[in-house]
């Protein structure tokens, strides 16, 4: 496994193109093609469904993605959501010094200062990844949101495009509490976008520009934090089974490389083909949040507790998972290369629950009415999602194309199913019946077409 056969398979079956390419590429730009889009979707309608919809305490929101500036000082983003930034006087490359350190030396340069770091480099006499040269400028401080001017004048005419989602939800935390009857513990939800000007972006669509994320604030008791962050844990690794991701190990943040709101930071990281990398991650942000836009809005975000009889600030655990890397650690986890009897074939074992496409309906010929006969088969399948009618080409190259999206199941009409044959099976006739091909065994079954949707739900859309 490489990460070259997962782009080039993204690319050549349509789950992800590279962005800007006739302009010859635009850094880490990617557009999401038919079937990656697809893929994305239903991610993301599963998370919501099972986050949001099938859980009473969880309400759903979708804020701007730009929000007023002062939210940024007040969440800290401005004063400390920075990264080591470091150029090669030679060649001009501009690189994440900390990175560099990490994956020449294997040294963690979490908490180091500049002077630290510069130092490093030079008693390790770290190199240029790009020329080899030993020649570097000072290290410093580079923030990772992007500005852009306001139309208006005044100290606020500088905004930012949010480098998260959770700011939005801390903002509109008072609004949900008095319109939704809402009380502790509950969370907030929300599915959007996010931007973070990188230093050094890479790896196909695992470090983006602009990335997407499904993010959770929930709010609760300060003394109960413990029990709930177990039990977040134990639901975001059952997330990863629902997907079908089995690579996933469980990391805990040291204390003194915490974030600066965090009091304890666990992250779910997956086995990619270029590291041991974060998926998701799950952080117990105290009062931090609402304690800083209570004191920089002047405006009160403490809610009334009725068993004391006080105002209090709520405590905030958040999961947050990353939906650019979920589609890359799904197309990981996926892809296999098997032989087969007719040679090899590329299959992504998705889980029917987030494949991209459903079932595959397949007319062995165009004609004599199997072309016909396959478009009344496909609107009965579409009950289970986005299906395909796959007409061109021999049928297995089809069935091929098929493994290699990740379909779970083709259906096939040909001469029995219309009654253009004399076999029989077992004393059966096959008039008005079709071949069903499972994807992962490649093992072919005769069914019904009166009988069809239902053996598909429970062999393949019901486990």
């Amino acid at each position: 496994m490489n990460m070259d056969k997962i782009v080039s398979l993204a690319k050549r079956r349509g789950f992800a193109y590279p962005g800007s390419e006739i302009y010859g590429g635009f850094a880490n730009s990617y557009t999401y093609g038919p079937y990656g889009v697809e893929l994305k979707k239903n991610i993301k309608d599963l998370w919501w469904k099972t986050f949001v919809q099938d859980r009473p305490d969880v309400v759903g929101i979708d804020g701007d993605i730009i929000l007023h500036p002062k939210t940024w000082k007040a969440s800290g983003h401005l004063d400390n959501f920075n990264d080591q930034m470091v150029d090669c006087k030679k060649c001009k490359t501009r690189v994440r010094a900390d990175e560099l350190i990490e994956e020449q030396c294997k040294i963690e340069c979490e908490g180091l200062s500049n002077e630290d770091v510069k130092k490093l480099m030079q008693e390790n006499n770290v190199t240029c990844p790009k020329c080899g040269a030993v020649d570097w400028t000072d290290v410093r401080q580079f923030n990772l949101m992007f500005s852009t001017q306001m139309a208006k004048t005044g100290e606020d005419d500088t905004a930012y495009l949010r480098p998260e989602t959770a700011q939005a939800i801390f903002l509109e935390f008072k609004n949900i509490v008095n319109t939704m009857r809402v009380k502790l513990p509950f969370g907030i939800a929300q599915i959007g976008k996010a931007f973070r000007n990188e230093i050094t972006p890479g790896n196909f669509i695992f470090r983006r520009l602009e990335f997407e994320q499904m993010e959770i604030e929930y709010f609760i008791f300060e003394d109960s934090w413990e029990k709930l962050f177990d039990q977040w844990l134990r639901d975001m690794k059952s997330w990863c089974e629902l997907i079908g991701l089995k690579k996933v190990h469980e990391r805990e943040h040291a204390k003194e490389k915490l974030s600066h709101y965090s009091k304890r930071t666990v992250d779910l990281e997956f086995d990619f083909p270029f590291g041991r990398k974060e998926l998701y991650g799950l952080a117990y942000r105290t009062d931090f949040d609402l304690g800083q836009h209570e004191t920089h809005s002047k405006k009160e975000l403490r809610i009334h507790d009725e068993a004391s009889g006080k105002k209090i600030l709520p405590h905030v655990l958040e999961p947050t998972w990353g939906v650019d890397r979920t589609v890359l650690a799904l197309l990981c986890d996926a892809y296999d290369e098997e032989k087969v009897e007719d040679g090899e074939r590329v299959v992504l074992h998705l889980a029917p629950i987030i494949a991209p496409v459903k079932v595959a309906v397949m007319p062995l010929m165009k004609k004599d009415g199997m072309g016909e006969k396959a478009q009344e088969i496909f609107d009965l399948v579409k009950v289970f999602g986005n299906c395909e009618l796959d007409d061109g080409g021999s049928i297995g190259k089809r069935y091929r194309r098929q493994d290699e999206i990740g379909t779970p199941v083709c259906v096939t009409v040909d001469y029995d199913t219309m009654g253009k044959s004399v076999e029989t099976r077992h004393g059966v006739s096959l008039q008005d019946t079709v071949t069903i091909r499972d994807r992962d065994t490649m093992k072919q079954e005769r069914v019904k077409i009166g009988e069809l949707v239902e053996k598909l739900r429970k062999s393949f859309f019901d486990k």
